[in-house]
This record gives structure tokens, sequence and C-alpha cells, in this order.
């Protein structure tokens, strides 16, 4: 049996969004105890104890993953804007505006920018050259057959030499 896309290889299995016997499990060990189990790790931080203290903390102010860059990336419209673009990044990163990895981040986007740039021009070129494929071969066919006679005329011909010439 084949692989077919957006079907399931098993379709008796385990239905979406099931919870395993773990999940289960855990869920009814917690039942009723959560309050009581938040309240003794709050009560551990405030006792000093750092793991504690770290878990509620993580809870109540999680660390942020992304913040929001203050940098205006010069507006791009061609490949030499992108370089632009990446100029002003790597200045921005030695003025101390920017960190490394923030400037990582907006790097990849420039670089996106300038693939998509690059694919789209490419695209468009086939494009024009297919359709003046079409246009070629879109002649008349009396000029067409013209055309391939003569090409086999010249190429029907028996090769001279210089000793086959005439006098």
């Amino acid at each position: 049996m084949t692989f077919q896309p957006g079907q399931s290889g098993n379709p008796a299995g385990r239905p979406k969004g099931a919870r395993g016997r773990a999940t289960i499990l855990a869920e009814e060990l917690f039942e009723g105890e959560s309050g009581a189990i938040i309240r003794a790790a709050i009560d551990m931080a405030k006792g000093g104890d750092p793991s504690a203290l770290r878990a509620c903390l993580d809870r109540i102010a999680p660390r942020p993953k992304d913040r929001a860059v203050a940098f205006e990336l010069p507006p791009m419209q061609s490949a030499a804007d992108a370089a632009a673009a990446l100029a002003a990044i790597t200045a921005a990163v030695a003025a101390g505006d920017l960190t490394p990895s923030e400037a990582g981040e907006l790097f990849k986007l420039v670089d996106g920018y300038a693939r998509m740039l690059e694919a789209t021009t490419f695209e468009q070129r086939v494009a024009q050259l297919e359709h003046a494929v079409s246009l070629l071969g879109a002649r008349s066919p009396q000029a067409d057959q013209r055309h391939r006679n003569s090409q086999d005329d010249a190429f029907c011909q028996p090769r001279r030499s210089v000793h086959d010439a005439e006098p």
C-alpha cells in the first residue's frame, strides 16, 4: 500500500487529541492537589530554595523569547538594496545599537528577501524566454519548411577536400 498524502497509515490508530496513559495518570495524581503543590512551591521559594524560586519566577515572568528591535531597515527593492541593508545592520552592531544575535535574525530576514527577489526575477526571465520561444514556434509553416530544407541541403552535401577541387 502506498502512502497517500492526508491519509493516516493506521486509520484504526489513536485519534488526534487523545491523551496517553501517562498523561491521564499524571492528571489523576494531581487532581485536587495542584493548589497545595503550588502553595508548597511558593513557600519553598519564600524560604530561599533557588529551584523553587526559579520555577515560580518562570511562571510569573517568563524569559522573553524575542523582543521588538528598534532598528529601521532601509527600503529594499533590489539585490543592491539588500546589500545596503546588510551594511546598515553591520554598522548598527559595530555601534552597539544591535546585539549580534539580533543582527543575525535581521540578516536572515534580508537574506530571505534577497532569495525571494532572485527567485522571482529568475521566474520572470524564464517566462519571457518561454514566450519568445513560443513566438518563434508560431511562424508560418511555409517559412519553417523552407528553413528546414535549406539546413538539410547544407548538411547533406558530401564533404569536399582540397584534393577534390575541380581544375
